[in-house]
């Protein structure tokens, strides 16, 4: 009995091995991919922005979704909500604190498969220097389609739901009426191109 679970602990970790040896890096394709807000304002509405330019990498062997690490950096100085004021007011302290944290970031620590190809990302989130623990619901990985020089594409569409107050974002005002004029849930979603560069 012990040689077997011996053998098959031995088996486990070839297979680790091998797992990890095929992993390749693919990168974020920055031109391609977005990471995108929404907020309640008012009480009435809600306004939808762009967090800026996302860049990052997935390690990932091809099949075993479980194993893939993901790390991303988002640049909030590029924050567009196509409001050149509303865009200021969000760089400055009370919001993003661009001055002094210029980027977002995320990092996995497991990855989850789920039904029909879906998968969940678990993971660390750091916003204006606050880190805390996010899961993001990811679509099935596109399939793999041939890029420019040889390289490979694929992509997927990640989305989370964060309450902005744990990050340290907690300017608001009340309305004369009640309520307040920014809502604490703050929707996130993140489109993202993939691409492995061609062999050398």
């Amino acid at each position: 009995m012990i040689r077997k679970i011996g053998f098959a602990w031995a088996a486990a970790l070839v297979l680790a091995g091998a797992s990890a040896a095929d992993a390749q890096t693919w990168n974020i394709d920055t031109a391609h991919s977005a990471a995108q807000f929404a907020v309640r304002h008012n009480m009435v509405s809600t306004v939808r922005g762009d967090l800026g330019a996302v860049t990052g990498t997935v390690i990932y062997d091809g099949k075993n979704l479980a194993a893939a690490v993901i790390e991303a950096t988002i640049d909030v100085t590029g924050i567009d909500t196509r409001n050149e004021k509303r865009d200021a007011h969000l760089k400055t302290a009370d919001f993003f604190d661009v001055a002094n944290h210029p980027t977002m970031t995320f990092t996995s620590t497991k990855v989850i498969p789920v039904a029909d190809g879906r998968f969940q990302i678990v993971g660390n989130l750091t916003i204006r220097g606050v880190t805390k623990e996010v899961t993001l619901d990811a679509e099935p990985l596109r399939p793999v389609v041939q890029g420019r020089g040889g390289s490979q594409l694929t992509g997927t569409t990640a989305s989370t739901k964060i309450n902005r107050k744990d990050f340290g974002v907690s300017w608001n005002r009340v309305l004369d009426l009640g309520g307040v004029v920014v809502g604490d849930d703050v929707s996130i979603t993140i489109d993202v191109e993939l691409v492995l560069p061609a062999a050398k």
